[in-house]
């Protein structure tokens, strides 16, 4: 957790994901110290992509290798996927993969963007867990995985418990069977 409302998935080198994160709360504790208000996910994104970017600038500093994939709740536009890359790159997106296997699961994901925004709560997330499965060619059990999510306008950046995920197996699992 960045926020109540923003959290991230830091990809990458574990020391400079750390550094990021650390980075991000800094900046979001700023920010609502400097506004009175909570950091929208796009504003802290455009942040972090221009901290990252600055690295570039000159042979004394490394970028950091890390890619940040920030979900958070923005007041005005409802849930948010920003992913925002060491050159400093940042994107929105209705959903997205990040590491190792990134093209495949970015395939996975692309042959059902146009039906992401209908999709419930449930559906959103199973569609995240076949995803990672189909791109390992692997089962997986609850306590193997660990799913993260923000529901709605007001929604609060949560991670699901191993029951839940065990509950979203079960049904992968009896959609497959029928």
């Amino acid at each position: 957790n960045i926020t109540p409302k923003i959290g991230v998935l830091a990809t990458g080198m574990i020391a400079d994901c750390h550094s990021a994160v650390q980075r991000m709360r800094y900046e979001a504790a700023d920010f609502e110290f400097k506004y009175g208000y909570a950091i929208p996910p796009a504003v802290l994104a455009k942040r972090m992509a221009d901290l990252a970017q600055v690295n570039t600038q000159s042979a004394s500093m490394r970028p950091l290798a890390c890619v940040l994939l920030i979900v958070g709740v923005d007041e005005e536009k409802g849930p948010t996927v920003l992913k925002v890359d060491p050159a400093g790159h940042y994107l929105p997106f209705k959903g997205t993969a990040s590491g190792a296997k990134e093209q495949e699961a970015t395939n996975f994901l692309e042959k059902r963007v146009e039906r992401i925004e209908s999709y419930t709560f449930d559906e959103t997330v199973r569609t995240a867990i076949v995803c990672l499965g189909s791109v390992l060619g692997s089962d997986f059990r609850g306590n193997e995985i660990e799913v993260a999510c923000v529901q709605g306008k007001e929604g609060r950046f949560r991670c699901l418990t191993e029951e839940e995920i065990e509950d979203h197996l079960n049904a992968i699992a009896d959609d497959a069977d029928a």
